[in-house]
């Protein structure tokens, strides 16, 4: 209810934010960017809600309590470049954007404005929706700004999807990226896609965040940016989107640099050659190697960042990368399926297989790792041990839990019977 708050003020260009650790006072300047709103996925629910007896789908929620709300302002504004805009994730199928669509052109009559006034972004970050991107953007036609390259939650969902598949094991999660065959060929398909429907194609997010207080390891991670944001532009992608403004200026300058005073490129890059692209192409195993300090690093990151969303915070900062629930889900999904299949480490750890009993090792020294990086104090108050336990149980159980805030939801709300007096 917070963020709902923060967006009818950032609507009504009221809001602000003092950070009392830094006395600073922070508001918006008189050139803004335009307000996407990314309401939570269709599997969410929100348990504060029931209809008829049960929880209501969150992602309604975030919708109508932002619509409801703001409608009028976006009423008032027509035609001024500011709408209700939507950024809609974690889709599989064309279906739930037909589901969408309906909801929107409910909500347009209701508030008595033009049809297409509300505009979407639909993150194509799963596996079985890259197999529906021509069918979703149908379905949201009148309203469609484009598609999006969820690259990290697109990794978790090819773990996910090819779960009972030993054949199909990823490697650590450092080697995947988009120079591997399958991520190349996802979204140069989303590109010729898109710029063939007259919509576009947004690039994926850089993780990296700054580095204050290490200006050479600082310029390395920029360097990261730069050739990742150059390789989108050339490409085709028509923008992209970073975890950190302080990256913003280096993904201006290298799209600024090679689009020039063009809007965007859906008339000059159609990306024939991506018709060639076969599922086969879309389904390649990726090549590299399964370590020792890849099994570490999963169960360093996703304990960290579990505790940190069991406090409230939906992505954290680790190691120098921002960390989201679509990189804890690739740390938990992978060490799920190294278990399942007893994955024989390479590297330090060759010949080492992944066994219960040697997890069980590495959460435990790791455990200790974590609360010497982040302190016996902040360790002891926060939800570190919380976190080491779910964590665990979903990474050893037989079967592989959909989706990790799932479960973690259970543990920061209380169910109460209907009819009781509890408030």
């Amino acid at each position: 209810m917070r963020g709902q708050v923060n967006l009818k003020d950032a609507v009504d260009g009221t809001i602000s934010f003092h950070d009392k650790a830094r006395n600073r006072d922070y508001k918006l300047n008189d050139q803004i960017a335009k307000l996407f709103v990314r309401p939570r996925g269709w599997h969410l629910p929100e348990a504060h809600i029931l209809i008829d007896g049960e929880p209501a789908t969150g992602c309604l929620v975030d919708f109508g309590l932002y619509f409801y709300h703001n409608y009028a302002k976006f009423r008032q504004n027509q035609g001024a470049g500011f709408g209700p805009f939507f950024y809609l994730p974690k889709m599989e199928h064309s279906r739930e954007a037909k589901i969408w669509n309906s909801v929107f052109e409910r909500a347009e009559k209701m508030a008595g404005i033009e049809r297409g006034s509300i505009r979407a972004t639909v993150l194509i970050e799963t596996l079985p929706a890259v197999f529906q991107m021509d069918e979703i953007p149908y379905e949201l036609r009148d309203l469609s700004v484009g598609l999006n390259c969820g690259r990290w939650d697109y990794i978790f969902s090819y773990v996910k999807t090819f779960q009972a598949h030993p054949d199909r094991l990823l490697p650590d999660r450092v080697q995947v990226g988009m120079t591997q065959h399958f991520m190349r060929s996802y979204f140069e398909l989303l590109i010729r896609t898109c710029h063939r429907r007259g919509v576009h194609a947004m690039g994926g997010m850089a993780a990296q965040i700054p580095i204050r207080d290490d200006p050479a390891a600082n310029e390395a991670a920029l360097d990261l940016v730069r050739k990742d944001k150059l390789r989108e532009v050339k490409a085709g992608h028509d923008g992209t989107w970073a975890a950190h403004p302080g990256l913003i200026p280096v993904c201006m300058e290298v799209f600024t640099n090679n689009m020039g005073n063009a809007p965007n490129q859906i008339q000059t890059v159609k990306r024939e050659d991506a018709a060639a692209l076969t599922e086969e192409d879309l389904l390649q195993r990726p090549r590299g190697v399964w370590t020792m300090e890849g099994l570490r690093l999963n169960t360093r990151v996703g304990i960290q960042y579990l505790a940190a969303w069991l406090t409230g915070s939906g992505s954290v900062p680790l190691y120098n990368l921002m960390e989201d629930a679509a990189t804890a889900e690739i740390s938990r999904v992978q060490n799920w399926q190294w278990l399942k299949y007893g994955v024989e480490l390479d590297g330090d750890g060759l010949g080492v297989k992944v066994t219960k009993d040697l997890f069980g090792r590495v959460v435990e020294e790791e455990m200790t790792r974590i609360e010497s990086e982040v302190g016996k104090e902040k360790f002891k108050k926060g939800m570190y041990k919380e976190a080491c336990k779910i964590f665990t149980r979903q990474c050893t159980t037989l079967t592989l839990d959909d989706f990790l805030t799932l479960d973690a939801y259970n543990y920061i709300v209380i169910q109460h019977p209907q009819g009781s007096s509890n408030l």
